[in-house]
């Protein structure tokens, strides 16, 4: 949840979802149109004055939990890193109606985009199921294809959760601290499809980062959007890391379990991928 104080107005959750978005493109996890990023506000909005433009749309699945507030989602095609020089052209603000299945649409004269992105289905439903569990104020989602990370996830040893982990964690002593709940592995499953966000939901209670097969990762925060991105970002290095193994013949050893648990110790840090 945020920090005590006034809850961030649009212009600094605009001016984060930019932030975030650079990010994710510095990083090369987000080739042209691919990525997106939701941010859920709790707390009223002002849209008007940046997103004057309304439009009633029907939302792809029940969100009853996220009933009267607002949430910022990125267009269709758009590229992550532009957010930062337009957030307008590639922003739009849900205001979800009281039942829940229906939304106001606010956006821009500058909108370049036609519709929200076509992962919308999978951000609603891991909002709505965070929300409705926890009662959160504030929840960032971010999808992205980060290279490594998904060149591990075509090689079938590495579709396993627990071995996945144990790989990918061992690079760094800040990868237990910072992905303390691991990173969910999940199989390949079409883009958008409702198999895809069932999934996803579920890899998202256990973990706050999960590994779509194949296609990239979605990393979620109760703390801010660019919090996410730093899980991805972690994530990803772990994964630059055991390639840079993979191709060199394996000669690295990585932090053994000892160690790792060493760190774990220091920071306090209770992990399944503790041994």
């Amino acid at each position: 949840m945020p920090d005590a104080g006034p809850f961030p107005e649009l212009d600094e959750l605009l001016r984060s979802m930019g932030a975030a978005g650079s990010r994710i493109s510095d990083i090369d996890a987000s080739e042209a149109g691919a990525g997106n990023i939701s941010v859920y506000a709790g707390w009223d909005v002002e849209l008007r004055h940046r997103f004057p433009q309304q439009e009633d749309v029907a939302l792809p699945l029940p969100v009853p939990a996220l009933a009267g507030r607002t949430l910022l989602v990125t267009g269709s095609g758009r590229r992550l890193r532009q957010i930062h020089q337009d957030p307008e052209a590639n922003v739009g603000a849900l205001r979800v109606h009281g039942d829940g299945l229906t939304a106001t649409l606010f956006t821009s004269p500058r909108r370049l985009f036609e519709q929200l992105t076509s992962e919308l289905n999978s951000h609603l439903a891991v909002h709505q199921d965070h929300v409705a569990r926890r009662g959160l104020d504030l929840h960032a989602v971010v999808h992205a294809q980060p290279m490594h990370l998904t060149y591990l996830s075509h090689i079938p040893a590495y579709r396993d959760t627990a071995a996945f982990n144990a790989r990918v964690l061992r690079w760094e002593p800040e990868s237990i601290v910072a992905l303390s709940e691991g990173i969910g592995v999940l199989p390949f499953l079409v883009p958008g499809s409702e198999g895809m966000m069932k999934a996803n939901v579920e890899g998202l209670r256990e973990h706050q980062i999960v590994l779509w097969s194949k296609h990239g990762i979605m990393a979620r925060s109760d703390v801010s959007v660019t919090r996410a991105v730093d899980r991805i970002e972690y994530a990803e290095t772990g994964a630059r890391y055991e390639y840079m193994n993979i191709v060199a013949g394996g000669a690295a050893e990585g932090l053994t379990d000892a160690e790792i648990s060493e760190v774990a110790a220091q920071f306090g840090i209770v992990s399944p991928w503790v041994h």
